[in-house]
Order: structure tokens, then C-alpha cells, then sequence
């Protein structure tokens, strides 16, 4: 598609963002000259012969004219012109005939963004697509849409009560005042009364700790969560009691496959295979009390060899062995943060290229982008929810309303 004006020289003319994306910019006058390129090769198609060409001639249907219109687009309002052919006919696809908006310039960019293509990767594909270099600061003014939405997000209301919420973080690298810290980027995973699931939110704060978990809490009852049911966490120290402090009537449990990946960083390799095999007996065992039988023996026969490996289960038993109240299928959803480590993985499949982020900002607008992809999949409840939520609501009689469901 070749434009009336070399883009080259044109370029050389912008001198700063405004004179690129502005009202009366570089990508507006692009925009409208290739809108209006494309429009002819529609109408073309459509009556199967070039303009001018005496092909046209006695065929039945010509061009008559162009109907003038203003759109809206990403660069403001565009004045354009549309062919008309003198039957009537012609249905244009790139603009339809009522259609008054066009703005989808800044909505691929953040798409783009979204699914983690970077920001040098961005401008190449704008160069393909619009046969304009953009800077990486334009691309971030576009991206930065999204904070004010993010905002909202982090700040809608919630439900009153949830079956269950997974409370995890996921770390990534930060610049901060010169220096690349560790940063947590906080997510909690909240299961409905109708089994459906949603990212409650997203905080970016400094290295996990139950002191900021505390403060996520707060903010959840802020928001309008009046009660958790089950809340599934890793082995962070303090955490039951910072879950506890906020929701009162909460039953916590710690996920069984970060004990059993713990244990096992203190085994010796040669005894691995063994160990993990008593290991099985413990959080397979039908009952509490017969997990519990299995614990007494797996301390006695690995206790005086390997402390730090069984310690840990005798002394956090309490909320180890929560799960073993409930029958198998509701056991398979809460013994373990896999549902929020699941999300977790798709959000490092976006992040995979970034080694170091800028700054907290940067790593909020992506992360929260490709939460918002990951829920888009999220239409149907969890496998038995009827059952499960039937079980529930003998089990914590009194804490909702099985019938408002």
C-alpha cells in the first residue's frame, strides 16, 4: 500500500509525541489515508474492476461518488471518505456503514503487551503494520490505560463469603532507587459459593511476609468479604494467625506438596525414595487418626536422621491435616495451592522475557493484563461443585445461605 506522502520525510519533520500520535499527527493522517485506500480496493472487489478501467463500461453497477464521514479513532476524530456505487450495494467491512468508531490502534498494542511480547518486539510489529517507527515511551503512555482500570479492579467489591481462597505470591525482579530488589507480587484466588473463580487481587509489595499478608486481609473485608471458609496457604511462617486475625472462623491449610517438597530438601538422595514412601502413608491415610498413627511412626524410624524433614509436620499438624475432615473430592481441591500456582504458571509464560522490571508499575500492567486473559477462561465451575457446596453447607451451618445460591 503505497501513501500519497513519503513517511520517511514525514518522520523526519516529527519532533516530538505530539507531532507522531497527536490530533493532527503522522498516525492520523496514515490512518486515514489507508482507511480510504483500503475502502477503493472494497469497492474494486466489489464490482470486479479497477476504477477508470471501460471494464466498468455497460456492466451494471459504477462508482458514484463518496460519501464524507467522521470516526472516531485512537488519535482522535478522522475525517474520511467512503466510495458509493450507484446501486446501493456496496457493504465496505473495514469501516461499515454505521459504523463511527475505528479505534483499535492502542487496544493492539495493549494486546500485544498483554501476552508478553516486548517492547522492542511491539515496535517491529507496529513498523510491519503501519510502516512507522514507535518509541518504547509511546508504547508505555499507551500501556499506562490500563493503571486506571487495574485501580478499579483492585478496589471492586466483593462477595460477602467465599468456600475457599488460595492466598500465594510470585517473585520477580524489580529496579528500585538504583538497585534490582526482590519483589513479591502477591495473588489471592477466591472460589464462590457457586464455584466459580476469581483473582481477588493483585499487590506488589517487598519479599513475602505474614505482616503484609495481614494487611491483604484487611483490605478484603474493606472490599466487602465477610467470611472465608477454607483458606489454602503455603508453609509461611505467621500465616495462619495473620489468616486468623482477620477472619476469626477460618479453617487454614497448609499445602501438603510444600511440606513434602520441603521434607525432602533435608533427606539425602540415597534415602529419598524410601522416605517419601512413609511420607505417603501420612497425607494418604484415610482419617486424621490414622494419619496421625503414620506420623508417629514416620518420626520414629526418620526423626533422629532427619529432623528437619519430620519436625515441621508435628509441629504445623493442625493445620496439615485440616483436609482429612473432608471427603476425597473436596480433599483433591484443598490440599494443595496448585489451583493458584496453576495461574501462577501462566502468568511466568507472560513474564518469561523480562528478567528485571523497570519499576513496581510495570510489573502491575502486565501481570494485571494477563489475569484478566487467564479469567476470561474461567466460565464454569469447579468438577462436583453441587456436591461440594452441599457438603459445605452442613459443615458450616449457619455461615451462608444454601438456598440464595
Amino acid at each position: 500500500m503505497k501513501l500519497t506522502f513519503d513517511v520517511e520525510e514525514a518522520l523526519s519533520q516529527c519532533k516530538t509525541l505530539e507531532d507522531i500520535s497527536g490530533k493532527n499527527g503522522l498516525l492520523k493522517r496514515m490512518l486515514k489515508e489507508m482507511t480510504e485506500q483500503i475502502l477503493e480496493a472494497e469497492m474494486t472487489d466489489h464490482l470486479g474492476y479497477e476504477k477508470h478501467s471501460p471494464d466498468g463500461n455497460n456492466s451494471g453497477n459504477n462508482r458514484n461518488g463518496k460519501t464524507a464521514k467522521t470516526v472516531r479513532s485512537d488519535f482522535g476524530e478522522v475525517k474520511i471518505e467512503t466510495p458509493r456505487d450507484r446501486n446501493g450495494t456496496f457493504e465496505p467491512s473495514i469501516v461499515k456503514k454505521r459504523q463511527s468508531d475505528i479505534s483499535e490502534f492502542d487496544e493492539k498494542i495493549i494486546s500485544m503487551y498483554a501476552k508478553g511480547i516486548t517492547v522492542r518486539d511491539i515496535q517491529e510489529h507496529i513498523k510491519d503494520f503501519y510502516g512507522v517507527d514507535i518509541s518504547p515511551t509511546t508504547i508505555s503512555n499507551i500501556t499506562d490505560k490500563v493503571m486506571s482500570l487495574a485501580a478499579e479492579w483492585q478496589s471492586r467489591p466483593l462477595s460477602a463469603v467465599y468456600a475457599i481462597v488460595f492466598f500465594d505470591a510470585i517473585h520477580y525482579h524489580v529496579r528500585q532507587e538504583g538497585k534490582v530488589v526482590n519483589k513479591a507480587a502477591y495473588t489471592c484466588l477466591g472460589v464462590d459459593l457457586k464455584g466459580h473463580k476469581d483473582v481477588l487481587g493483585l499487590w506488589v509489595g517487598e519479599n513475602e511476609g505474614a505482616h503484609y499478608w495481614l494487611g491483604i486481609m484487611n483490605e478484603l473485608r474493606n472490599r466487602g468479604v465477610e467470611d472465608i471458609l477454607i483458606a489454602c496457604v503455603d508453609g509461611l511462617k505467621g500465616f495462619p494467625d495473620a489468616i486468623n486475625s482477620a477472619f476469626p472462623k477460618t479453617e487454614t491449610q497448609l499445602c501438603v506438596v510444600h511440606m513434602i517438597r520441603n521434607s525432602l530438601k533435608y533427606v539425602g538422595s540415597k534415602y529419598q525414595k524410601e522416605f517419601i514412601a512413609d511420607l505417603k502413608t501420612v497425607y494418604k491415610a484415610p482419617s486424621e487418626d490414622k494419619a496421625a498413627y503414620e506420623l508417629d511412626k514416620l518420626m520414629a524410624k526418620w526423626g533422629q536422621k532427619y529432623p528437619l524433614a519430620v519436625n515441621p509436620w508435628k509441629n504445623h499438624w493442625t493445620h496439615v491435616a485440616t483436609f482429612f475432615k473432608y471427603p476425597e473430592h473436596i480433599r483433591k481441591i484443598i490440599y494443595t495451592t496448585n489451583a493458584v500456582e496453576g495461574l501462577h504458571r501462566q502468568l511466568r509464560k507472560v513474564t518469561k522475557n523480562r528478567s528485571v522490571f523497570p519499576n513496581d508499575e510495570a510489573l502491575t500492567k502486565i501481570l494485571f493484563l494477563a489475569i484478566q486473559d487467564v479469567m476470561k477462561k474461567w466460565s464454569m465451575p469447579l468438577a462436583n461443585w453441587a456436591l461440594t457446596i452441599s457438603q459445605l453447607a452442613v459443615m458450616y451451618e449457619g455461615r451462608f445461605n444454601l438456598a440464595a445460591i
